[in-house]
Order: structure tokens, then sequence, then C-alpha cells
């Protein structure tokens, strides 16, 4: 991530000159010399690749670029103070100890020390992720929390967790930086260049159509685009989107939101439909009952997810017990092609594994399984050109599906 190269006080030192249109002015209220904020700016102007200012007798003026940058720079810093309140408030931290607002202070190379320790766990892995010695690591996360006065580090059996507040900095932090590669990404387009990056977290109900149709569509106007796609258990996912790891969600809506910081929005409505095998001995029978479907075995999703509820609820607590559990849809057709055994499948899924001739949907309808597939998106997450172009296209093709 290019952000990361970022340094928080040259930030600081260019939202400062972009409010005083001075840098002398902005010296002051960043408490550095003008020298320091003149080289500041210099360094920064560099790293992203444009100046940033228009450079007049009466003052500093933002241009173009400037302004675009300015937005994300400014929305980053608020979500490092934003996390550091947070985290003061979750903190049993004494009096005396630490800076009341330690968000002011913090460095780049902090914030990515508690990040990476974070994701690893370890002060060694957290070293090596990030490219520097273990003690350096660990005296910049030590550092940072005589800074802060908030115990951040806890051992445990396995390495080192993060406290409580810690957890929470982390993720402003995640989402602060996350924000910055959205500027730099916005900055590249304005330059004319072809490119930005967007991060798709997937569920099963997505993938077989919807998503890929999007994401060739986006390729065709924008070939130079780089784009992740990640799949996993929801939890997962909605873990990474909180975090600013993923940009956006696509699958089944959760019948409630999960939490209170993302937002969802529905595309088309997906039945589900009972898959078996062509040829299976139920495939030309009529009126099926649920007695008929517990004869065989089933290949089901994990606890906990929507379809397995519908799953449990449609034998209304007496399931079938020769089940085997996944969420690999490539796993359940492979199951389903060697043996007898059933599955819940969606009907846009099914639409290409019917033509091919190996799959058939039974003659059962499954109640109010009619579930709405969407988006889900951070809440107060400001999309880039590129990723408002995507989600155009998957509202344009949800419209139609």
């Amino acid at each position: 991530m290019q952000a990361y190269r970022l340094n928080l006080r040259h930030l600081r030192a260019f939202r400062e000159i972009a409010a005083q249109k001075s840098i002398s002015r902005a010296a002051d209220r960043v408490h550095l010399s003008q020298p320091a904020v003149t080289q500041a700016l210099s360094k920064l102007e560099h790293l992203v690749g444009t100046p940033l200012f228009d450079r007049a007798g009466r003052g500093m003026y933002l241009n173009a670029p400037g302004e675009i940058f300015l937005h994300r720079v400014a929305r980053a810093l608020d979500l490092v103070q934003s996390g550091a309140k947070v985290a003061l408030r979750m903190s049993l931290r004494k009096q005396g100890q630490g800076f009341r607002r330690f968000d002011r202070l913090m460095t780049s190379a902090q914030l990515r020390a508690l990040i990476a320790v974070a994701k690893a766990g370890n002060f060694s892995l957290a070293a090596r992720a990030v490219g520097i010695s273990q003690p350096s690591l660990h005296r910049t996360a030590r550092d940072f929390e005589k800074l802060a006065g908030i115990t951040m580090f806890s051992r445990i059996n396995l390495g080192i967790e993060l406290t409580p507040p810690a957890k929470e900095l982390a993720r402003f932090a995640r989402l602060a930086f996350a924000e910055l590669e959205q500027g730099l990404d916005e900055l590249k387009a304005w330059r004319g260049a072809d490119s930005g990056r967007i991060v798709i977290g997937t569920m099963p109900l997505a993938r077989a159509e919807i998503l890929p149709r999007a994401i060739n569509t986006l390729l065709e106007r924008q070939p130079n685009v780089d784009i992740s796609v990640i799949d996993g258990p929801y939890d997962d996912l909605l873990h990474g989107l909180r975090h600013g790891e993923i940009d956006l969600l696509i699958g089944a809506l959760r019948s409630s939101l999960p939490v209170g910081d993302v937002v969802q929005e529905p595309l088309f409505q997906d039945p589900l439909v009972i898959a078996a095998r062509s040829g299976h001995p139920l495939a030309r029978q009529a009126d099926l009952s649920l007695k008929d479907l517990s004869e065989f075995g089933w290949a089901v999703p994990r606890a906990g997810t929507p379809t397995r509820a519908l799953f449990e609820a449609m034998f209304a607590g007496d399931c079938p017990r020769h089940i085997v559990e996944t969420s690999s849809l490539v796993l359940v057709r492979g199951l389903l092609v060697g043996s007898d055994r059933l599955a819940i499948i969606s009907a846009h899924q099914m639409k290409h594994v019917e033509q091919l001739g190996l799959f058939c949907r039974l003659d059962f309808e499954i109640p109010n399984t009619h579930r709405d597939i969407g988006i889900t998106l951070r809440q107060g997450w400001q999309p880039t050109a590129t990723q408002s172009l995507f989600l155009s296209l998957l509202r344009d093709l949800g419209a139609v599906f």
C-alpha cells in the first residue's frame, strides 16, 4: 500500500497550509519551523507526483490536484483523531500518563507497527511484514504506548494480542490509510492514468454471473484497473470491510444490519432451489415431500449462514443426518455429480450447470427463499470515480436480473 509511505506530519502541515494559505502561519499552527514546513510540503509533493499548490505573491492556493487530495487527507486525519478518542474512552489511563491529543503526535510508522502487530500477533512476524528489524518495530510500538498512555499490547500463549482500545485504534488507522490510498488513486486519475484499485469481498450467490459481468465490463472500459476478489466466510469479509481492507461486499444481504457502521443495498432477489445430479432418483418425480428429500444425503453451508438457516427451517429441526458441511460451491458440485446427495443452490447459479446437463432442479418449492442479493458498504464511504463506475455497473446489472 503506497499510503504507508505518507508521513502524518507532512499531511498535517499540508492541511494547515491549505487552511492558512501561508507556510509561515501554518508553521505556527503545527509548531514547526517555516523551513521544516516548506521541506515537508516539498517531500509530500514529490511523493504524490504533482504540485498541490499554486504559489502566488499573496499566498499559497490549492490547485486542482491539491483540492482532490486535501479531501482525502482531511478524512484520513479525522479518522486518526476519532480512533484516538475512542481508544482513550475505552482505556483506563492513569492521570498524567500520555498526551491528551496524542493523535497530533503519532507517526505513520507507529500506526503501521500497530496494524502489523494486530495482523501478525507477533513482533517478529510483524517486523518482517513491515520490512524492519524486530527490535526497531518493538521500540516503535512501545514508544507509541508511552505517547498514548494506553496499554496496547498484552501477551497471550501464542504471541501478542492488541488490547480492546488498541484494536479500535488499529481499525481507524486502517480506514485512514484506505482513504489516503483512494486519494493517491484519484491523483493518478487526474494525471490521466487509467488505473485504480478495487477490492471486492464476495459471497457465493454473486460469483456465478453478476460479478464476472460487472468486472469484465469495467475492464473493457478501464483495462488498467487492478481488481482483487476475496472470498471467505461472511464474518471475515465483514471484518475486512469495516477495517478498510475491502471496499465493498457483494452477496446475500442479512435480514438486519450486522453492525451499525455498514449499509446494505439490494440489487435483485434470488430464489433458492434444490439441486441434484442429472438422472437422480428424484429427478422425474413430481410433488416431492420432505420425507422423500430426507432419505438422501445433503451438502449444506456451515451453521450460521442464511442458507443453512433455511435448510433447518425447511425440515423444522428434524434435519437429515447424512450431511456434508461446506461453503465451497465447487465442492458441492463435485459431491452432487458423484453421488445422490442434494443441495440448496441459487436459481441463478443453477442456470449454468443446467445448461451443461450435469444438474437438475427438483420439483419442490422452498418457502420464503427469495433473498436479497446486494452490496454492503461502509457507512460514510466515498468511492473514487473508478469505484463509483463499478458500483453503477453492478446496479445496472441488478436491475435486469
